[in-house]
């Protein structure tokens, strides 16, 4: 019998990995790594908050403190040593559609919300089912917000000005930029044209160097110089505040809740999948494992500590955990470290972000548009099988035309009917005619002949199923069985190659066991792992409706032998 798995225990599950590498010894050689690493996640971050949260609808000074409190407590608390948490592209869709519909309030109610969730999700341990979103469903909305974003950063690219507010849809939005093209600013796209220059070169020929640091700096830097006409963070605005907010509740109503809730529900979903991918990514480069549900955990708290400080959702982020990892860091304290330095340059340095154009920050967010489109996938995907092209493609168009969760939910449906399909498929039922000098299965796995008397009899049937027996092939299997069984005295129905068993197909069983004993036929289960045992027996399958055996080699030796041996009510079959 297979040993039954040790459940973890609470503390397995919700230590926070800063804990465990402070168990194991952390030395000051580790805090110096930390503190480079953090450093180093920290220019990277620095442009970035700031550009997601103006393509999000918000104030830049928003993304950072995102950043700086989100991003301590997501590596303060997480269950994966490498984490950095932040505000994420992935999030510019929903936040901008939620800033649209409900406002900033709104928002950072929404934010709060999703925190809960996240937090009650890790508690109920639902970590470990995000794994279960199939794959073309990921591929298919990260391209899909790929090209959203890169949409929406047009308009500062090229410098356009439009006579109204922006479209949030996509075929509007493009229209309406159309319109607006005669426009077109040469100083703005001068600008996109030597940032993208920059990080990309950069990228090419010193990709250790923080390109994109550099081409917002010396963008700037010729903006104030040259007095540039271009759009600003100075000039749109403000520029940022010199201090950090104080913790404060948003506006709470039934009515708002009620509002807010399916943004809410967006943004965990989304978070939860983006920070478990982040999780999984700096696993692979580090060999490590990250704890899901406490992962799960720390990013709502994350969530509420945030929207608290007026700031927009929080998740874990691939790039900046790849470079937090690729810089050396040790541990948790590294994310902790780039938090504190963001806090830093708000308090000494927010007067310069002022100087920062708008045309170098979409530059940015187009290059990151680039590559979350994981164009190497997403060919793959189109060629695999026809099933994965139309999850992927009904994700990928309805996240561009519809909505991100609509995307997510009608790909993950497909997936699920995909799976169902594709399992039935693999499921079979066969006769396995007993004649004279064949082979079946005795207790011990070997093939053994039949006994050549029990051979000829042809009151005797066995059937194999193979397979997952679950209710996308029970009425099929049963069908086949129940048709078969009321011509024989003796059935014995097979479950060696049966892995699982759902209650539908426990349920089908029972059926057949009950009308083949109102015919006078004998049931005789064989091969049944503990599992699909469990399950029969639970839904009425049990003796004296059916006898358990452990082999067909088992069950004919019953049905050989004289009813003395074999304990049947009913006469021996010859």
């Amino acid at each position: 019998m297979r040993p039954e798995r040790r459940q973890p225990s609470f503390a397995e599950l919700f230590t926070p990995k800063l804990v465990t590498v402070w168990r194991e010894g952390y030395g000051f050689a580790d805090f110096r790594d930390d503190v480079l690493s953090g450093l180093t996640v920290a220019i990277v971050a620095l442009p970035l908050s700031m550009a997601i949260a103006i393509a999000s609808g918000t104030s830049p000074d928003r993304g950072l403190v995102t950043a700086v409190v989100g991003g301590f407590l997501v590596s303060a608390l997480g269950g994966s040593r490498f984490q950095i948490g932040g505000p994420a592209g992935a999030f510019i869709v929903l936040v901008a559609a939620t800033v649209s519909r409900h406002g900033i309030d709104g928002l950072i109610l929404a934010t709060l919300l999703s925190g809960v969730f996240l937090m009650a999700a890790g508690y109920l341990r639902l970590g470990t089912y995000i794994k279960f979103i199939p794959y073309p469903v990921t591929v298919g909305f990260t391209a899909g917000i790929a090209v959203i974003i890169f949409a929406s950063q047009i308009r500062d690219l090229l410098g356009l000005t439009l006579d109204g507010k922006e479209p949030g849809e996509l075929l509007p939005k493009l229209a309406a930029l159309g319109r607006a093209w005669p426009t077109l600013n040469g100083a703005a796209v001068a600008v996109t044209l030597a940032s993208l220059a920059i990080i990309l070169g950069l990228r090419q020929w010193r990709p250790s160097w923080p390109g994109i640091l550099i081409a917002v700096v010396v963008s700037a830097a010729a903006a104030a110089l040259f007095a540039l006409p271009v759009e600003t963070i100075g000039s749109k605005f403000g520029g940022i505040p010199q201090s950090f907010p104080l913790p404060s509740l948003p506006v709470v109503s039934l009515a708002k809740l009620q509002a807010v809730l399916p943004d809410a529900i967006a943004f965990a979903l989304l978070g939860a999948i983006e920070s478990l991918l982040s999780a999984v990514v700096a696993d692979g480069m580090t060999g490590r494992r990250h704890r899901s549900n406490c992962e799960l955990v720390a990013q709502g708290v994350a969530n509420i500590g945030s929207a608290l400080f007026g700031g927009i959702c929080v998740t874990g982020t691939i790039a900046r955990t790849a470079t937090n990892v690729r810089s050396g860091a040790h541990g948790p304290v590294s994310g902790m470290l780039h938090a504190l330095f963001l806090l830093l340059f708000i308090l000494v340095a927010a007067p310069l972000a002022s100087y920062i154009p708008l045309a170098s920050l979409a530059a940015v967010l187009a290059v990151v548009a680039w590559n979350m489109a994981d164009k190497h996938d997403f060919n793959i995907l189109l060629r695999a099988s026809w099933g994965d092209a139309v999850v992927l493609l009904a994700t990928f168009l309805l996240t561009i035309f519809r909505d991100l969760t609509e995307g997510i939910v009608v790909g993950f449906a497909l997936g699920a009917v995909l799976f169902i399909n594709r399992m039935a498929e693999t499921t079979g039922i066969e006769a396995d005619a007993l004649v004279a000098g064949d082979r079946a299965d005795d207790a011990n796995g070997e093939r053994v002949p039949y006994d050549a008397a029990l051979a000829s009899d042809p009151n005797v049937l066995v059937y194999r199923i193979t397979g997952a027996f679950f209710f996308g092939v029970a009425s099929t299997i049963g069908s086949v069985l129940d048709g078969l069984s009321g011509g024989h005295k003796a059935f014995v129905i097979d479950f060696a190659a049966v892995p699982f068993l759902d209650s539908t197909a426990a349920n089908a069983i029972k059926g057949i066991a009950e009308k083949a004993r109102r015919q006078g036929v004998r049931v005789i289960l064989t091969g049944t792992s503990q599992s699909v045992r469990r399950a029969l027996l639970t839904h009425g399958a049990r003796p004296p409706l059916v006898k358990y055996r452990a082999s067909v080699a088992a069950a004919v030796a019953e049905l050989k032998a004289p009813p003395a041996a074999s304990g049947m009510e009913t006469p021996t079959l010859r």
